[in-house]
């Protein structure tokens, strides 16, 4: 039964990915019981940061200090968006160096309590002194002492471990001092994603998921053997791309119940780029977590 069950879900995700409507949602492997809220809270990681299950991403087309978010919202719209999100109980804000987002939520903060908002960044650094400048950086244009979780940004590397010791050691060092609170990787290919997995520095890693397998670092089961590995030896799973970097938009209950679904992943980030889209997600997440 296990093998035809997983044989309907790969075969389904070759649909999605080839354009072609189904009618045979939801993934009997990957029902849930009972309902999920986006804003329930979550203790993320052997470090139990506590945020809420979706996050408010801010990095769609995020490259060069901008993303759809800051193009089309600007940092007061942006930061109009995350008070909302708050209010709907999203206590968790995705941002990152590359998309020029940490103005968007300094402007957010002056508003919204810090000890009840989980910042999320991203940074680029491989030595010790550009783990350095970038940590200083960030809080000033974050106006924070701490940021919540810091991950190294876009790991394509299978040996990222070696080629960033010297930032991962500076942000050991922050750690301890209370600056980061839990540490990690975002990753964009498989050979770095199952280096994540098996490196001990790491606590917490951005992956990429979704039913199809679009925008991602291997077929969905392959990636989410690797996830498990992650979730045995203690570590956080943050999901993204959860709608194929907008190429699933027109799925978004499917994608919403497969990433709801999944046993190795504890929370996911999706860039909502309006109130109205933002608003449509919390209201969506319960009912696609309890179908099947």
């Amino acid at each position: 039964m296990f093998f035809l069950q997983r044989r309907n879900f790969l075969s389904k995700s070759a649909a999605i990915a080839a354009g072609i409507s189904l009618h045979h949602f939801p993934y009997p492997l990957f029902a849930n019981p009972t309902s999920k809220l986006a804003s329930d809270r979550i203790a993320l990681g052997p470090k139990k940061v506590m945020l809420s299950r979706l996050a408010m991403g801010t990095g769609t087309n995020g490259v060069g200090g901008s993303s759809n978010q800051t193009r089309k919202l600007g940092v007061n719209g942006l930061a109009d968006l995350f008070r909302a999100g708050y209010d709907q109980g999203l206590n968790f804000f995705d941002a990152a160096d590359q998309y020029g987002t940490h103005p968007h939520v300094r402007q957010a903060l002056k508003s919204v309590p810090r000890e009840k908002v989980t910042v999320l960044s991203k940074t680029h650094a491989s030595t010790a002194a550009e783990m350095r400048a970038d940590l200083d950086r960030f809080r000033r244009e974050l106006n924070t002492d701490y940021i919540d979780i810091l991950l190294l940004h876009c790991m394509l590397d299978k040996n990222w471990n070696e080629k960033k010791r010297g930032a991962m050691d500076v942000i050991a060092e922050a750690q301890e001092r209370g600056i980061v609170r839990t540490k990690g990787t975002s990753c964009h290919t498989l050979d770095a994603l199952k280096t994540a997995a098996a490196e001990p520095w790491v606590e917490v890693d951005l992956a990429r998921i979704n039913p199809a397998g679009i925008a991602m670092d291997a077929a969905p089961d392959v990636v989410i053997g690797v996830l498990r590995q992650m979730k045995a030896a203690g570590k956080g799973i943050i999901g993204m791309k959860i709608f194929g970097a907008g190429k699933l938009r027109s799925k978004p209950d499917e994608c919403l119940q497969f990433a709801l679904g999944l046993d190795c992943v504890d929370v996911f980030t999706i860039g909502a780029e309006s109130r109205a889209e933002m608003e449509d997600l919390v209201k969506k997440i319960p009912a696609a977590s309890v179908r099947g």
